[in-house]
């Protein structure tokens, strides 16, 4: 059976090595939002470095989930000293398990802060798509689908919440959300 990939990726306003309370306050609720996720019904595994250090990005070993990689516009440092991104790499059973976590409890409530850690920009800050089973999904993986959603959008390939798609390319919607449904973005 067909699980469901999802990268997400988010520039921050500041440096993660940055030790401001609002950069703390988001490291400390982003480790209770990932242990909480890694809870929920439908999460099947995350993309994490072997060593457990989030500011160790470009340098943590991230095993099957190979090298770790971001857009090309990201324009941001590289070093523990100078990253300012979030980036995220897991797997789901479907899309409405992957709804419920993303849209209720404490991530919903680390989402109504995002403006207050990360720059709005014009690229899409998540993608999905569909991997065989047993298949891991790769950093490299994540950030060619994102970079087709933003050029091409919403397709079989790479696609959202609002316009997704079943293992199989048929358009589908998840509760209520669709083309005709702007609520989610």
């Amino acid at each position: 059976m067909p699980h469901l990939a999802l990268y997400t990726f988010g520039v921050l306003k500041s440096p993660l090595a940055d030790p401001t309370p609002l950069t703390r306050e988001f490291y400390v609720m982003g480790e209770t939002v990932y242990r909480r996720t890694s809870q929920h019904p439908g999460y099947i595994a995350r993309a994490e470095g072997a060593d457990g250090d989030p500011g160790l990005l470009f340098e943590a070993d991230w095993g099957a989930w190979g090298e770790f990689a971001v857009p090309t516009w990201y324009s941001k440092g590289r070093t523990v000293e100078t990253t300012a991104l979030a980036a995220t790499l897991s797997l789901w059973t479907d899309l409405s398990a992957a709804l419920d976590a993303v849209y209720t409890g404490l991530h919903r409530e680390a989402l109504n802060r995002r403006y207050d850690w990360f720059e709005r920009t014009e690229h899409p800050n998540y993608v999905f798509w569909w991997v065989s089973d047993g298949v891991i999904p790769t950093w490299q993986d994540g950030v060619s689908r994102l970079t087709h959603l933003h050029h091409h959008g919403s397709a079989p390939h790479a696609f959202t919440f609002r316009h997704s798609f079943t293992p199989e390319g048929t358009p589908t919607r998840v509760k209520g959300i669709g083309p005709k449904h702007d609520h989610l973005r």
